[in-house]
């Protein structure tokens, strides 16, 4: 089984959750059919509330407000996925339901 990083961007009209409010009914029924591949995941708040913190060659770092790279996609949630291959992972993202956006997955290198 090969593990992959799902993230989820949404509609760039999005609105973020705020913490502590419930998963929509689309989500849940999506997490409830694929719970035995899903190892964690979690929605995110809006990029409003992203903090940066960056690194230069030097070792000299830097903490900003905003997110990492400017885009006018969203980063909305994310999970980690099991599946036996690239193809069972898309087969599963094909079914998140996420409505005018798309989902990105990402092999997550071998653990030692």
């Amino acid at each position: 089984m090969a593990e992959y990083l799902m993230l989820v961007h949404p509609d760039p009209a999005f609105v973020a959750p705020t913490p502590g409010t419930e998963v929509s009914s689309p989500y849940q029924s999506f997490m409830e059919t694929y719970a035995d591949h899903l190892l964690g995941g979690a929605a995110l708040t809006g990029p409003e509330t992203a903090t940066s913190v960056r690194t230069d060659a030097e070792g000299n770092v830097t903490v900003t407000d905003g997110v990492f790279v400017e885009s006018k996609e969203v980063l909305g949630g994310y999970w980690v996925l099991r599946a036996a291959d690239l193809d069972e992972a898309i087969s599963i993202a094909k079914q998140v339901p996420v409505r005018n956006g798309g989902i990105e997955l990402r092999p997550i290198a071998i653990r030692s």
